[in-house]
């Protein structure tokens, strides 16, 4: 208990958008950060397990602060807090294939949505035990390091082939265009009847 109270304040002394507010609420109110923060936390929990729209809420949590830390990031000229965002994206990548491919069966779950709103906050949480870095340096790495070559080879090869594909439709669009074109020629030419040149007969005096 004690070592997650310590996170739970080494995370309120963290500057960013959510402690900033956190603080403002704090000198307005008097009412100690901890405090709020636990209450707003509870709040989020119940209403993700009992409250309407709790998959458009988990959503705008696991995408719109990581988005707007994402712009910060890309201006800043730091490049540290570009790989940890974009290592969050590709962990909300993934995850996200995967809940598309069972979702139907997971959201069956009472607490599905609660879950998922933990897992997101764990991903783009603060400091060492971010779940993203964990995640990608403990799962998602290795497996890419030993099977990329063959995702490279595979997407060559589609890529090959899809080409091909491209051109072979390219070439019939543009024969057919060619023959209806051909065909259209000749018909035009028949239909112009050619004139006969009139020749003014001069009268003879």
């Amino acid at each position: 208990m004690d070592g997650l109270r310590q996170r739970f304040e080494h995370l309120l002394e963290q500057r960013n958008l959510a402690t900033e507010a956190l603080g403002a609420l704090e000198a307005k109110t008097g009412v100690d950060k901890r405090y709020l923060a636990a209450g707003a936390t509870t709040l989020l929990s119940l209403y993700l397990l009992f409250g309407f729209g709790a998959s458009l809420l988990c959503n705008v949590i696991g995408f719109v602060y990581p988005a707007y830390a994402s712009i910060k990031a890309i201006e800043s000229p730091s490049k540290e807090d570009d790989t940890v965002w974009l290592t969050y994206w590709v962990v909300y990548g993934l995850f996200g294939l995967a809940e598309f491919c069972s979702d139907l069966l997971l959201s069956c779950f009472p607490f599905y949505y609660a879950g998922k709103c933990a897992f997101l906050l764990f991903c783009m949480m603060p400091g060492p035990w971010n779940g993203a870095q964990m995640l990608y340096h403990r799962v998602i790495r290795p497996l890419f390091l030993k099977h990329h070559e063959a995702v490279d080879s595979i997407v060559r090869d589609l890529g090959g082939r899809a080409l091909d594909v491209a051109v072979g439709i390219t070439l019939d669009v543009l024969q057919t265009l060619a023959r209806g074109r051909a065909l259209v020629t000749p018909a035009a030419a028949l239909g112009a009847e050619p004139q006969a040149s009139v020749t003014p007969v001069q009268k003879h005096k």
